[in-house]
């Protein structure tokens, strides 16, 4: 086998546009993996293809492309190289097609993790040595410009229409263009969709329209910036002033057994460790562009207008996200300052900013009831009127909440699974009970109880 380090050199020589691994024997398979880490390692950003008698698009899904954040694609043979390396190399198509192969990897990995007879899991104690190892000597956490709580009511709607991911509001009519048609405008192209997709796409301008005009809906939302530091797994909140705790923030590790090197992530590790003495910050948000759907709901109940009952809500919830993404780049560029990026709307969809904002009740922290101190820290209620419900749902639906983090090395992960050992400390830190714990995270365990 041709060595990694000579790999890489002469790619880099070469300046080569991707790169290419073909294994015939069984051992090439580690071999793969270990080049796409040294890959990932070297900061390098072309494109992986793999292939070869002993290597499937299972094994390069679930064991490769995870070790690399560039596009990795497993190519069944060589004459189907022609159209992934047309498809690479141009630049109109490129977004689209890594786009559609990330998402069909996904599908590949969830269905391989689900059908997993026997999955094992580290200790809670385990893991948290195996947690992501950010060097926080040499960085320097940026002062929001504006600490504290910063509200704003009765929003512009017309302020948020290019913010609107339009590719979630047509998967609510079971909208999917193919390849390459996959993408909004370019599902008006699609053969089998593309006409009906416009239809209902012409249909909702319509709406939009008559929502800004008449005001039919209000948008409410609130931002918190607060000085914070990392306890273990947790995110204590404290006043700038008093320097008193005011909140602390729960999170949850991952327990799954890897079979690399990878890290085992918690929320906590993006957030400066109190025993480093380093003022860090946490940020939070609670939108919604829900005030009316209601109503305009109720005006179509009366006419047994089911499309349109879908269609204002659908439109709904899109401005609340629109709302969340906009808010998210006025606190990245102005309220909290880190950033000067020039992006695009389809990068912020695409996620091409520095730092996240995770939700509560979602992968990255499965418990709904972190919401809780979401809704204590900013007054939620009193600033934007939205509500928790007793099942910890918001009212109006058409609302988003979460977190924000600001540190380069933030991600997305999933916690996934995690065994009674965390569970159990989880509740004692949190001051539950573990029988709670167990019926809030049910899906999340990895026991039956």
């Amino acid at each position: 086998m041709t060595p990694s380090e000579k790999i890489l050199k002469t790619a880099i020589e070469e300046n080569a546009d991707v790169i290419g691994l073909s294994g015939l024997i069984t051992p090439s398979l580690d071999e793969m993996v270990h080049v796409a880490r040294e890959m990932e390692r070297n900061g390098m950003k072309i494109p992986l293809l793999i292939g070869g008698a002993t290597t499937s698009k299972k094994h390069t899904a679930v064991k490769i492309s995870p070790q690399y954040s560039k596009p990795t694609i497993h190519v069944l043979d060589a004459s189907k190289s022609v159209v992934v390396m047309s498809s690479l190399m141009d630049r109109i198509a490129y977004e689209d097609y890594v786009e559609e192969i990330a998402e069909e990897y996904e599908e590949v990995r969830n269905e391989y993790f689900e059908t997993l007879q026997e999955r094992t899991y580290v200790t809670l104690e385990s893991a948290r040595a195996m947690a992501l190892n950010i060097d926080w000597t040499h960085f320097v956490p940026i002062c929001p410009r504006r600490l504290g709580v910063t509200v704003f009511r009765n929003y512009d709607l017309s302020h948020l229409l290019k913010y609107i991911d339009w590719k979630p509001f047509f998967d609510v009519w079971q909208l999917r263009g193919k390849y390459p048609n996959r993408s909004f405008p370019k599902i008006f192209k699609d053969v089998e969709v593309g006409k009906e997709a416009k239809r209902v796409y012409n249909d909702a301008q319509t709406m939009l329209n008559d929502i800004i005009k008449c005001k039919l809906l209000r948008v409410n939302g609130v931002v918190g910036l607060f000085p914070a530091f990392s306890r273990g797994d947790d995110i204590v909140v404290f006043d700038e002033n008093s320097q008193q705790v005011t909140g602390i923030l729960y999170g949850l590790r991952q327990q799954a057994e890897k079979e690399t090197s990878e890290p085992y992530l918690c929320l906590s590790d993006f957030v400066a460790p109190e025993s480093g003495g380093k003022k860090d910050y946490i940020g939070m948000f609670a939108v919604s562009a829900g005030f009316g759907t209601k109503e305009i709901c109720k005006r179509y109940e009366t006419l047994h207008d089911d499309y349109n009952i879908i269609m204002a809500k659908a439109l709904a919830d899109r401005l609340a996200e629109a709302f969340a993404e906009e808010l998210h780049e006025k606190v990245r560029k102005e309220l909290w300052g880190y950033s000067s990026e020039l992006l695009e709307t389809t990068d912020l969809h695409k996620i091409k900013y520095q730092g996240i904002r995770p939700a509560p009740g979602y992968p990255s922290q499965p418990d709904h009831a972190e919401k809780c101190t979401i809704w204590k820290l900013m007054e939620v209620e009193k600033h934007t009127e939205i509500c928790l419900t007793e099942t910890l749902a918001m009212d109006p639906a058409a609302s988003v909440t979460g977190l924000y983090f600001a540190h380069p090395k933030s991600s997305y992960f999933a916690v996934g699974k995690i065994n009674k050992d965390q569970v159990v400390d989880y509740a004692a830190r949190s001051n539950r009970t573990v029988e709670n714990i167990e019926k809030n995270l049910g899906a999340s365990l990895a026991y039956s109880i």
